[in-house]
């Protein structure tokens, strides 16, 4: 039967008439009478007798030829069918989607540098100062954007005018956006800009510009882009070094904004004891970390003698970081998590905003681990990050 089925083209073409007949009878079963619901299943019944006899081309063609008729005189024509199982196609696609999204993996943007060296957030350059940088030509700007993820803006004052004003980005369409800027009485026009382009380009309305000088002069390399892990914690406990995403929703600080998705390192378990020591090192239940400790070989690896800004310096407190870590602010500060409580930190840990600035969180809001930076292609490539 199988060699029959390949050898035959008719045959395959036969069985696929039958699906699609079935297909479309199932879906008007409840709108057809009886009589037609009979003529359309004897009709498929002898077609797909034909097929399994191994029947010869002109009986499977007379089959076929019976069941359009059949199928003519009693199905409901669709308009626009074309159209119809077009969008039937995009909604199935939607739906295996969002069913992997929901229960596999979801896509995250890394937004900011909290957890560098292990995942970039977004990080500009304001290249205005620095008149012997020239920006790469088109085609390099277009390989740095697609394969580092490193994109460059550039606008220049055409007469002397003042910065007037910053209109909000415009979504155009899909993935197009536009922000426009009025300088004297000329309007700029920056394409697919960064959030918060003034902030990073550094400038304001008021700000006044010259001929030929640079409004803009910029380089943003954009944040990791990962798959998030969401079926592992269905069959297993997250385990401490698991680089988490959660939900902030529930977490009370006035600086905490609700209804979003933080990632961090996980660093205390329900019912233990923790506390940051004098030498910056975590102690969890007496032990204290470092970079011996599986996952926290970076956040360990730092020179004492010269802590800086966005370098990494162990879990600091407020001596050290005014205003970081009020839940720890002496080394001889200990808290106790209650039973399914986590806490959770930042590699960067002079950068960021994490447990130890409001607390711990429930582990319900856990929704998966980081498995997979899938974009800008670099060398940090790769899975699971750890």
């Amino acid at each position: 039967m199988l060699f029959y089925w390949l050898r035959s083209r008719t045959a395959r073409h036969a069985t696929e008439m039958r699906k699609h007949a079935l297909k479309l009878l199932n879906s008007q079963r409840d709108i057809l009478t009886p009589a037609a619901i009979a003529a359309m299943e004897a009709a498929m019944a002898e077609l797909d007798s034909a097929v399994k006899a191994q029947a010869d081309k002109p009986a499977l063609l007379a089959k076929m030829e019976n069941l359009e008729q059949v199928a003519a005189k009693w199905l409901k024509p669709y308009p626009h069918a074309s159209i119809r199982e077009n969008v039937e196609v995009i909604l199935v696609a939607i739906a295996v989607a969002m069913g992997i999204r929901t229960f596999f993996l979801q896509p995250f943007k890394i937004p900011t540098g909290s957890m560098q060296p292990t995942l970039y957030g977004i990080t500009h350059e304001d290249l205005r100062g620095k008149p012997g940088v020239e920006l790469p030509g088109v085609i390099t700007q277009f390989v740095h954007s697609w394969f580092r993820g490193i994109s460059y803006y550039q606008l220049t004052a055409e007469e002397d005018g003042e910065l007037l004003n910053v209109e909000q980005p415009v979504m155009l369409l899909p993935f197009v956006k536009k922000q426009n800027l009025l300088v004297g009485g000329r309007t700029y026009t920056v394409w697919f800009p960064p959030d918060n382009l003034p902030g990073r380009a550094g400038f304001h309305p008021g700000q006044t510009f010259k001929r030929g000088e640079d409004i803009i002069k910029l380089r943003v390399t954009s944040g990791d882009h990962l798959f998030v892990d969401r079926m592992s914690y269905n069959f297993r406990k997250p385990t401490r070094g698991d680089i988490i995403v959660f939900e902030t929703k529930g977490i009370q600080h006035p600086n905490m904004p609700q209804d979003q998705f933080y990632i961090k390192r996980l660093v205390g378990l329900g019912d233990e004891k923790l506390r940051i020591g004098d030498d910056n090192h975590l102690v969890v239940n007496g032990t204290r970390l470092d970079n011996t400790t599986p996952h926290f070989e970076r956040v360990y690896t730092f020179n004492r003698s010269e802590p800086k800004p966005n370098h990494y310096f162990g879990h600091v407190n407020n001596t050290t970081a005014p205003g970081l870590a009020p839940i720890f602010p002496t080394a001889t500060s200990e808290v106790t998590l209650g039973h399914n409580r986590y806490m959770a930190m930042g590699d960067n840990t002079l950068n960021s905003f994490d447990s130890r600035g409001w607390g711990d969180l429930p582990r319900e809001n856990v929704i998966g681990k980081s498995f997979f930076v899938y974009w800008p292609f670099s060398v940090r490539w790769s899975f699971g990050a750890r």
